[in-house]
């Protein structure tokens, strides 16, 4: 691949782009505005100047709403060797397509599965992508070509192909993206009227479940306009697990024995079958979930302090697998949670504590 056109300069079209144009392809940027354009280019992701003639690729990193009308006129004019879209969804662009009537050889639909809660071209990175699957649905039509040039870019951007039916993505994402972020939603809806002593008491898990509660809604509304279906019918078996919750829970404030212990293992079985998939969330570059230790140090909010305690840890010969910081309230501290593998812990502890650090247990 040696040119690349990128239709759109959001955050995932313009990563793409400044994976491309770091790894010397000629890149040209186009989007609805200007001035997102022309800051893309600034950044170093290629030039807002249009293509003098055919590109060997096209990437399609329009909104969803968008992305069938930008790709039937990509096609028909013939401006790339291949076109590509790197929307969430891919059932629904292809029908469109199909309904307009285009040749779909020269064409391959894909979704990287990375992504920030921050959007725009200033967001981009150009190692967004990599370890990230990218999921890429070739179908009898796609030219053997196209899906080489579709997997060549996988490549420069570092990220790992995944190749799957477009239905059976859509139903994939709605599952593991759609789905958790309208949860995450909700979950932090109720901190809105909440009262100021306990939002004060938000620990780390709270800040777990909401991160991504941060997103644009504006992005939300649009993707999930273009995959309603999959999402509610995960959501319906989540209200159908809320149901019973709900239930189990007034039984245990029932005077009732029998009730208690009924609502108790309702309770225990959501838990436990939590845990069971829980287990299945790939682990470490994808393997199988690994079960680490954690090394609680307690760390001042001061330059150079976390990387004190990493370099502490390099020098007690161990590798730290995994890290999570939680944030006190109301001081200048944190608990710093080193995860390693079990055999290491007691080693690191004793080395950190030689070292000055206060360990947690």
């Amino acid at each position: 691949m040696r040119t690349a056109l990128v239709i759109g300069t959001g955050l995932i079209g313009t990563s793409a782009a400044l994976a491309l144009a770091g790894r010397g392809v000629t890149v040209h940027l186009v989007d609805h505005d200007p001035d997102q354009a022309r800051t893309a280019a600034a950044l170093g992701a290629g030039t807002d100047e249009a293509p003098e003639g055919r590109v060997d690729l096209a990437v399609i990193a329009v909104p969803p709403a968008h992305v069938a009308a930008t790709l039937a006129e990509a096609l028909r004019g013939g401006i790339a060797r291949a076109c590509i879209d790197v929307a969430s969804v891919k059932g629904g662009p292809r029908r469109e397509l199909l309904a307009l009537g285009c040749d779909l050889s020269s064409y391959i639909g894909t979704h990287p599965m990375a992504g920030k809660e921050r959007s725009g071209p200033l967001a981009a990175t150009a190692d967004l992508f990599e370890g990230r699957p990218w999921v890429l649905t070739p179908t009898r039509d796609t030219d053997t070509e196209v899906l080489n040039l579709a997997l060549e870019l996988v490549a420069l951007c570092r990220a790992v192909p995944v190749v799957m039916d477009a239905d059976a993505h859509d139903r994939a994402v709605a599952l593991v993206s759609h789905t958790p972020q309208l949860v995450s939603s909700m979950v932090a809806a109720r901190l809105e009227e909440a009262d100021e002593t306990a939002v004060r008491l938000c620990g780390q898990g709270i800040r777990d479940v909401t991160r991504i509660a941060a997103s644009d809604p504006r992005m939300w509304v649009e993707i999930l306009s273009a995959n309603p279906g999959p999402v509610a019918d995960v959501l319906s078996g989540i209200a159908a697990d809320l149901d019973e919750t709900v239930r189990a829970l007034r039984s245990l404030e029932s005077a009732d024995e029998d009730k208690r212990r009924g609502g108790a293992a309702g309770i225990e079985d959501v838990l436990r079958r939590g845990n069971a998939g829980r287990v299945r969330v790939p682990g470490k570059h994808g393997a199988a979930p690994a079960t680490y230790e954690i090394v609680a140090v307690l760390l001042s909010d001061e330059p150079g302090g976390l990387a004190r305690l990493f370099a502490d840890a390099g020098r007690a010969g161990v590798n730290i697998e995994d890290v999570r910081i939680e944030h006190a309230t109301g001081q200048q501290a944190g608990l710093v949670q080193l995860m390693v593998e079990p055999a290491a812990a007691p080693g690191l502890t004793a080395a950190l504590r030689e070292r000055g650090w206060s360990i947690r247990q």
